[in-house]
């Protein structure tokens, strides 16, 4: 197990772009920048697909926690290759308390996910209910990516509603949420808006990002604009 982590290491480290780490180490800032080796996506990627086909992979999954943050995202590309549903949610299950940053959390999503969609909710109103920060952020990413179309139900803002969390990255995640939201289930969440059913701060970021979006009509954006409650320190 030691000798294929430290064979993927040195294979990622060839990859290295270190412009790219200095820009990206930006972004995360909830990551060791020590940690970062400096890997661009779509190199990332590629390598997973051609990783994926070795048994080591499977070997390198059994390995947590990782040293750097290139292997933490090599580990969700690996889990959207699986085919298997309830190995992505054990794959899932293990890897979720190891997450640190919102870079990793959000690129995850497995298309497995689509032929499963009920059973899915299982596994998300767990992953919302934990006290870890990314592991609830990807439980309400789910939400919003699978479940706010054809399979939408007013469950689902409720249940996203009901969190409550000072973490910064849970709240952008339910500001996101009720954005996307007001652009494809506008008259189904409005009342969110309308009874004030979220943190001021929330509240305001996800009308910020709704009015911001090309899927919002002039018309609802001007009136969203008129539920902006007074700012608050969060």
């Amino acid at each position: 197990m030691e000798q294929v982590c430290q064979s993927v290491q040195k294979q990622l480290f060839s990859l290295q772009d270190t412009a790219y780490r200095a820009f990206h180490s930006k972004l995360i800032p909830t990551v060791d920048s020590e940690t970062i080796i400096g890997v661009r996506t779509p190199a990332l990627r590629k390598f997973a697909s051609d990783f994926a086909k070795t048994p080591e992979a499977s070997v390198f999954l059994k390995q947590l926690p990782h040293d750097y943050y290139e292997e933490n995202n090599l580990h969700a590309f690996l889990i959207e290759k699986c085919r298997d549903y309830e190995e992505t949610i054990r794959l899932l299950d293990d890897f979720l308390p190891y997450v640190d940053n919102w870079a990793t959390c959000d690129m995850m999503s497995p298309k497995i996910f689509g032929k499963h969609l009920p059973e899915l909710l299982l596994a998300i109103r767990r992953w919302i209910a934990s006290d870890r920060c990314y592991t609830v952020r990807y439980g309400i990413g789910l939400l919003m990516n699978w479940y706010l179309d054809g399979a939408f139900s007013p469950d689902y803002p409720a249940l996203v509603a009901g969190v409550q969390s000072k973490e910064y990255y849970v709240n952008m995640m339910i500001a996101w949420y009720f954005a996307t939201a007001l652009a494809k289930q506008y008259q189904a969440v409005l009342p969110y808006f309308e009874n004030r059913r979220l943190s001021p701060w929330t509240h305001n970021k996800a009308i910020q990002k709704a009015v911001e979006s090309r899927r919002i009509t002039d018309e609802q954006k001007s009136y969203l604009k008129t539920l902006k409650v007074a700012k608050t320190v969060e």
